[in-house]
């Protein structure tokens, strides 16, 4: 995706091409026809973690290839720089979702990359445009009705991430130790036919000093919204999708979070009209398969 820029050391002093040419890459997963996919004007997506074992690729994978849309946001934290200093781990599924979003932009859908905390090597090349990939600092989206957004990844409203840098990396080991535990919990239920669940999305919200903490956040940055004069804003970084609204020297501020890929699954969306909505991946991808088993009964029972 980023060419030589990411060629270099890795965990224990392995030397690789992090990402090789994907002009000639064939995905491990093809990629499913682009018919019937739902046409949107809008889409934004973080917090992807490309480079974990905590990504969830095979959902991300099946959402692209469900949905299009004339604009992309890649909402920060796309790839985790952090772990790949630590360790190299680099699936084919996660080479599969660069290579779609790269056809999706030679396509000609617009994508927007706002890199975030744990991919910031990419804050150095602000400006420039990668395989039709624009890399900003942040953004400004203007709605189909007339709204204007403020779009960024949301780490420079961290308490954490801005006084005690430190402690959001001790956070962070102790976040992927979770996700390891998640990821074998997970992995009985599919054995059980049993939906995806997020064990860390639930404890979030179980936790007092947790749900204080996103409420501060989400408060936070709609004032900054509030303050910079547009109409909302939208961001990802907590892994926390929500739709809130706050007011501001009188004025209404919508605050969006775009969730995640690794506990989640989430994206938000903007229709052609302007309406808004967060789509919880899971719970699609369940009822598609619902109605598929209950078409393929209807037919041999007809049969």
């Amino acid at each position: 995706m980023f060419g030589n820029y990411l060629d270099g050391e890795f965990g224990n002093g392995r030397t690789v091409s992090a990402f090789p040419d994907f002009a000639g890459h064939k995905p491990a997963i093809p990629e499913r026809s682009a018919g019937g996919r739902r046409k949107f004007r809008t889409i934004w997506i973080s917090d992807i973690h490309l480079g974990t074992k905590g990504c969830n690729a095979d959902l991300l994978i099946d959402f692209l290839d469900s949905v299009d849309s004339e604009t992309m946001y890649l909402v920060g934290d796309i790839i985790d720089g952090w772990r790949l200093k630590k360790r190299f781990y680099w699936p084919a599924e996660h080479n599969d979702i660069v290579w779609r979003l790269l056809k999706r932009a030679k396509r000609g859908t617009r994508i927007v990359y706002i890199p975030g905390n744990h991919d910031e090597m990419f804050r150095q090349f602000t400006g420039l445009n990668f395989g039709g990939i624009e890399i900003r600092r942040a953004a400004f989206h203007d709605t189909a009705d007339g709204r204007r957004l403020m779009v960024l990844h949301g780490d420079e409203f961290d308490a954490v991430m801005l006084s005690h840098r430190w402690l959001a990396f001790v956070g962070d080991a102790l976040y992927h130790f979770m996700m390891g535990v998640n990821h074998w919990v997970n992995a009985v239920r599919r054995k059980l036919d049993l939906p995806y669940w997020s064990l860390s999305k639930m404890a979030k919200h179980k936790v007092k000093n947790a749900v204080e903490f996103i409420g501060k956040y989400e408060e936070v940055v709609a004032r900054a919204a509030g303050e910079r004069g547009v109409d909302g804003v939208v961001c990802g970084h907590i892994h926390t999708a929500e739709h809130r609204t706050f007011t501001h020297d009188g004025k209404r501020i919508e605050y969006w979070n775009d969730g995640d890929w690794v506990e989640g699954c989430n994206a938000l969306v903007e229709h052609a009209d302007g309406r808004m909505e967060i789509l919880n991946w899971p719970e699609e991808a369940a009822l598609r398969e619902a109605r598929e088993r209950q078409s393929r009964e209807t037919v041999a029972q007809a049969a």
